[in-house]
């Protein structure tokens, strides 16, 4: 069975999972989407058990492991997720709301980290798992940003005052940044490297990558922006904006600096800009058309992926428990992280604690998180940090993502 083979099977099982959640069930895509591929997972593993012979869960698990997750989300299909979702960004929210944006993506991963590398090396030396502290830092930063993808697809629909949903987008837009740059830095840790933590050093990596991954989206948007005015053909203009987002993307890589920034900056521009001499809402209409198509196709085979890696998992019973306490632990670092910077600095209007109770609950974790877990280097403690890690995504996107319409509507009953 070659690759193809197996793509094929994931096309046709999401398109299948799709056609009977909107005939039947009605849930958000990724939630179906990801119960699905998690439901077939343990048919495939249950049947394996039961039947002799039966070969397909190795086959299907080589194959996962070959496809390489990681190197595919961050090499590239991470700049189309988050250029999608930045098109839809309202910069006038955006601006408003700043000052709360900057602190959630940025002092808000940060205390999210710390609470959480103490609070999981406690709980799985508590499992009797003894894991180093520098490895409890990486998953703290691992898990410490929002999904852009499945908080945007979430909240579709969903009334919500638009200061907080532009908190909400904003946060899970430029968390992504933050969060790799911790992460290198766990990394760094993990390798042996002392004082990563000390001297500045991550403050000082942050302002220059983040900083520079800022600059490279400003100024590859504004060129795209003039390029396309020059353009007549609508289709060129399309294809440009695909250039933009790869672009962007690997050229802020190349350079060091924050890819994930530079295209969610990029997408703002592009969004708010001017890209035609005449005919601008048709152009801009095409532009959405095709990304709104890319943005569907590529988070339908994401979330599919991500429901099948659980076959290439080794979990003991130890790192169940681990992973199981590790739900609450990951709620209660949320909260904390998001409500400390808020009630600090003043920057929600009205009730801070509803506000903060709702942007913890609508904090997903997704594809992001997957990635990292998956680009550790190999450990004796892989294992278990990949059982939390799946156990925290899972949670966030399937119960919390259910239970997001009741939770908004019992937090704002007298409406927005």
């Amino acid at each position: 069975m070659s690759v193809f083979d197996v793509g094929s099977i994931i096309l046709v099982l999401a398109t299948v999972v799709s056609i009977i959640n909107e005939r039947y069930f009605g849930l958000p895509r990724v939630i179906a989407l990801l119960l699905g591929s998690l439901l077939l997972s343990l048919t495939v593993i249950v049947a394996s058990h039961l039947v002799g012979g039966f070969q397909f869960e190795g086959l299907l698990q080589r194959r996962v492991d070959n496809a390489h997750l990681h190197r595919i989300l961050l090499g590239g299909i991470l700049a189309l997720l988050l250029f999608a979702s930045s098109l839809q960004a309202n910069l006038h929210d955006l601006r408003v709301n700043a000052v709360a944006v900057f602190c959630l993506a940025t002092i808000g991963v940060f205390i999210s980290t710390a609470i959480f590398t103490f609070a999981i090396w406690g709980v799985v030396h508590a499992c009797g798992l003894a894991v180093p502290i520098a490895w409890c830092f990486a998953l703290g930063a691992i898990l410490a940003p929002t999904d852009a993808v499945a908080v945007e697809g979430l909240l579709r629909g969903i009334p919500l005052p638009a200061s907080l949903k532009a908190m909400i987008v904003g946060e899970s837009l430029f968390n992504d940044g933050t969060a790799l740059v911790v992460f290198l830095s766990a990394l760094a840790a993990i390798a042996g490297e002392h004082n990563v933590l000390g001297h500045g050093r991550v403050l000082w990596a942050m302002l220059v990558e983040g900083g520079g991954g800022i600059a490279v989206g400003l100024a590859t948007g504004l060129l795209a922006c003039f390029v396309m005015r020059s353009i007549r053909d609508d289709e060129i203009a399309v294809f440009t904006s695909l250039a933009l987002a790869l672009g962007a993307y690997r050229l802020a890589l190349t350079l060091g600096l924050s890819g994930p920034l530079a295209v969610v900056v990029c997408g703002i521009v592009l969004a708010n800009g001017q890209i035609a001499r005449g005919g601008e809402r048709d152009r801009r209409g095409k532009i959405n058309v095709f990304w709104s198509m890319i943005d569907s196709f590529l988070n339908t085979l994401l979330f599919v992926l991500l429901g099948f890696e659980i076959l290439a998992m080794n979990m003991s019973m130890l790192a169940m428990f681990a992973a199981i306490a590790a739900i609450p632990v990951a709620l209660i670092s949320r909260f904390i992280s998001v409500g400390l910077p808020l009630w600090l600095l003043r920057l929600t209007p009205g009730d801070t604690l509803r506000s903060t109770s709702l942007l913890t609950w609508v904090g997903l974790r997704g594809a992001i998180s997957v990635a990292l877990v998956l680009s550790l280097p190999a450990g004796p403690y892989n294992d278990i940090l990949d059982a939390v890690c799946y156990a925290v995504v899972i949670f966030t996107v399937v119960v919390q993502g259910l239970l997001t319409p009741r939770v908004v509507a019992a937090l704002y009953k007298e409406g927005v």
